[in-house]
């Protein structure tokens, strides 16, 4: 465990040098989330407020998915991780005594974490000081604040734990392209990061409900806003860490069927 810890430290540390890409996300960010409320104000506005969620707990939402977007864009690829399957130099990485799976796992959180590190403090103080109906609102108590955290750390890793078994699988495909970007289009729908889960068709709500991608960000959102309830997103939580422990044990276990199989390229 020291060893993914000085690992992750390490990543962590060098993803952060990348200031000028975090000011130009900061920027695209906020562009995309004024256009998110002026669009779903809009619409409330033509149906009289008839909504799955009130205006002040969607605007909410929208600004928590834009804070926190480069933690919970679940379209991701590590491009660093994807060259070495594709060239050969995994073999390198397999010279280690550590389990390859977790150390993708902490080099991925690491980067995930440091990006939104740099974005999201100056996204929340604009979201707090514009005036409504456009800005942040409080959370609804201190419970649901706390609840908040708690499902969104859990998330995090869940998020990490999905994200690295898109990786994982392209050790047996050699290339990122194919099944491995419908996974990743489906895990970002589903998870709310495109349109809110409340907004979704009854059919589809209940696909997102039992599948792990909405506990990734949706859960922690709507605690935030009060959409969900004390009892309601304790159960989420439960979902959450059941969800945590499958994918990180599916996720270890195809590592190492793959890297029985595995063929190096490149060398």
């Amino acid at each position: 465990m020291k060893f993914y810890k000085s690992y992750f430290k390490l990543r962590f540390a060098s993803s952060l040098q990348y200031r000028a890409a975090a000011l130009a996300g900061i920027s695209t960010q906020f562009f995309f989330g004024m256009i998110y409320i002026f669009v779903y104000l809009a619409f409330y506005e033509s149906s009289k407020n008839v909504g799955p969620m009130k205006i002040e707990e969607l605007v909410s939402y929208l600004w928590l998915n834009q804070m926190f977007f480069s933690l919970i864009y679940m379209f991701y690829k590590d491009k660093e991780i994807f060259n070495l399957i594709r060239n050969g130099n995994v073999s390198y990485e397999l010279t280690r005594p550590k389990n390859l799976y977790f150390m993708w796992y902490f080099k991925i959180i690491a980067q995930r974490l440091s990006f939104v590190t740099l974005r999201c403090l100056p996204i929340l103080v604009i979201a707090v000081i514009l005036p409504r109906p456009y800005n942040l609102s409080a959370p609804l108590s201190i419970t649901h604040f706390l609840l908040f955290i708690v499902a969104l750390s859990i998330g995090t890793l869940l998020m990490t734990a999905i994200i690295t078994f898109y990786h994982v699988i392209t050790i047996k495909h050699l290339n990122e392209q194919g099944i491995t970007n419908i996974y990743m289009a489906i895990s970002d729908l589903l998870s709310g990061g495109v349109v809110p889960i409340p907004f979704f068709p009854l059919f589809l709500q209940k696909i997102a409900n039992v599948l792990p991608f909405r506990y990734v960000s949706d859960l922690a959102f709507r605690l935030y806003s009060g959409n969900i309830g004390i009892k309601e997103g304790l159960y989420g939580i439960l979902i959450q860490i059941v969800w945590l422990i499958v994918m990180l044990v599916i996720g270890n276990l195809t590592t190492n069927k793959n890297l029985k199989r595995i063929v190096v390229q490149g060398g």
